[in-house]
């Protein structure tokens, strides 16, 4: 991926992708509970699941988000956020993909160079983790094909084993009452990410549900 003369050119092993409910146990949140997140990701999704629900923007640092979590029923963030940290919570519950997949690139870092510099490429060759390349790879492949950003409730998370990618992908509204999901595997990232993308947008009529937002 390349933007005026810049690329994206090694990616470290990636962190933990998912994300966690802080203060409160998924299973066990009451009725008409008060969740707090500034994602409208994880409000949609979360609403697609329990539409009772009610939600309240969070915003801050994570130890600030952390010391707001006694006003409500639960947070929502990233693990990965907490992992490099070293922040531990009294009441984690980490949330599995199936129930709230996590938004594109979640977890990974990449390291950008200028595209001609050779010399940087090589060296930082040495560090590129394969499998989170080829995962990220394909889930900004499927974003770059929808023509949209974080600003709408998309999520995808590709899962390497082996030769193959599997890369499941969620198109919904923001009230999360149209919910369109898939699962496609594939070998090569770029094909796989645009074959998920026309997926959910023309078979799926996401694009439909993407004007109305």
């Amino acid at each position: 991926t390349s933007l005026d003369g810049l690329e994206l050119i090694a990616f470290p092993e990636r962190a933990d992708p998912r994300d966690v409910l802080v203060g409160n146990r998924w299973e066990d949140l009451p009725h008409e509970a008060c969740i707090a997140t500034g994602s409208i990701r994880r409000k949609a999704h979360l609403l697609h699941l329990r539409p009772d629900l009610c939600f309240e923007d969070l915003r801050g640092n994570i130890e600030t988000r952390l010391k707001k979590a006694e006003h409500y029923d639960a947070i929502v963030m990233a693990k990965a956020a907490l992992d490099r940290l070293g922040l531990t919570p009294e009441v984690v519950d980490v949330l599995n993909p199936s129930t709230l997949l996590p938004q594109v690139g979640q977890g990974a870092l990449a390291i950008e160079s200028r595209s001609q510099d050779e010399e940087l490429k090589s060296l930082f060759s040495e560090i590129n983790h394969k499998d989170t390349h080829r995962a990220v790879s394909a889930e900004r492949a499927f974003l770059y094909e929808l023509g949209t950003g974080c600003d709408l409730p998309i999520a995808a998370n590709a899962v390497v084993s082996e030769d193959e990618i599997s890369l499941t992908a969620v198109v919904s509204s923001m009230d999360g009452k149209s919910f369109l999901r898939t699962t496609e595997t594939g070998q090569e990232s770029l094909s796989l990410g645009k074959s998920v993308a026309q997926t959910l947008l023309d078979t799926q009529g996401g694009r439909e549900l993407l004007k109305k937002q």
